[in-house]
């Protein structure tokens, strides 16, 4: 594959930003095997924007010839509480249920799990002065001021009381990516603070031998299915701050789809999700559509009744937006449409977890009990 054609894999959705462009070019015509990497906090069950959103880019890494790797952030989903706070208990949940949850989610998008390589932080950071000196160095390179301006990449806001531990988290999540040797960092648009950090100590690093800037790859983060909490929504608000908050949360069940969820359920989610007549400025069943239905499947059939115009296929998310802006399309088939494609795309996620019930019920049985 050429330099232009794994370059335009890489941009296309749920690609959202690169930083740089330029850089990702330049890093592709050096013609080495590029190293990348994704982070996931382990907290909660795992919904379609962390699965299946995330699994389809890896894929299309994958096929651009770059070597991919899942970072099982243990230590950071520690520092931040989830799970209860038990290390024991996030590191058991991060090499079975989450291990295995973005295994097949990258199996069911059309990617190479067995060609991934999966990290755990534990294992990374045990008996690793390496590792610890780094750290240190890139605490030593970042003010205190920017610690709690980045602290939004844990899910928490600015301003908001910390725990002195928790300012640990963004100097080890740069870490990470310099430790590993990582040349294309991956993230969802909510991870961009702690790669601008990287990327602006890098050279500044005295514990790296060869030091480089690396390229940051942001993905789209879908939204929930839920009404915004102004509706219609205000002008003066500030639509990147909503799309954020609006974003799918494993904390909101009725808002969300989860990878192993039962198809009667993601269809009755679905179904009642929000989705006004031909709105498409904030319309989260569309929001699917451009960023994981089509890049997926590249179309979208509809079946409907002869007399609301017949089955039809959309080749094309533009013409899609186009018909449902028009009122050609009536949202209750926009939503059957999308909840059968989202179906399809979970059934080998299911399948997997056939006989790995248990990994699911330890992670519900934490949510109630911890």
């Amino acid at each position: 594959m050429d330099t232009a054609s794994r370059f335009e894999l890489i941009m296309r959705k749920p690609t959202e930003e690169v930083i740089t462009e330029s850089d990702l070019n330049n890093l592709l015509e050096t013609k080495t095997r590029i190293k990348h990497y994704m982070g996931f906090e382990i907290s909660g069950l795992i919904h379609i924007g962390s699965g299946l959103v995330s699994a389809l880019k890896v894929a299309d890494l994958q096929k651009a010839g770059v070597r991919c790797s899942i970072f099982l952030a243990d230590w950071h989903a520690w520092i931040n509480n989830k799970l209860g706070g038990d290390l024991e208990t996030i590191t058991r949940i991060a090499g079975g249920y989450f291990k295995e949850g973005i295994y097949a989610s990258i199996k069911a998008m059309g990617g190479r799990p067995d060609k991934v390589d999966f990290v755990l932080g534990s294992d990374l950071y045990h008996h690793n002065d390496e590792y610890w000196k780094l750290f240190v160095d890139v605490a030593k390179k970042m003010t205190l001021r920017r610690a709690l301006r980045s602290i939004t990449i844990m899910g928490r806001s600015e301003g908001e009381e910390i725990e002195f531990g928790q300012l640990l988290y963004p100097p080890m999540q740069v870490a990470d990516i310099f430790i590993q040797g990582i040349k294309l960092a991956h993230a969802g648009t909510d991870q961009r603070k702690a790669h601008v950090i990287a990327r602006d100590v890098a050279l500044k690093l005295k514990t790296v031998k060869r030091t480089y800037k690396p390229v940051a790859i942001h993905q789209h983060l879908i939204l929930g299915l839920r009404k915004p909490p102004k509706w219609p929504i205000p002008s003066d608000m500030n639509r990147h701050e909503l799309l954020t908050s609006m974003k799918m949360s494993k904390s909101i069940a009725s808002s969300s789809i989860f990878i192993h969820e039962p198809a009667k359920m993601v269809e009755k989610k679905v179904m009642a999700g929000f989705c006004p007549a031909k709105e498409t400025g904030f319309n989260p069943v569309l929001d699917w559509c451009e960023f994981l239905v089509f890049p997926s499947k590249g179309e979208l059939a509809v079946t409907r009744d002869v007399k609301y115009g017949g089955d039809i296929t959309y080749a094309d998310f533009e013409e899609l937006k186009r018909e449902f802006a028009a009122g050609k399309l009536h949202p209750s088939d926009l939503k059957s449409a999308v909840a059968n494609s989202i179906n399809s795309m979970l059934e080998p996620v299911r399948n997997h977890f056939s006989k790995k019930q248990q990994l699911i019920k330890e992670m519900e049985d934490i949510k109630v009990t911890r």
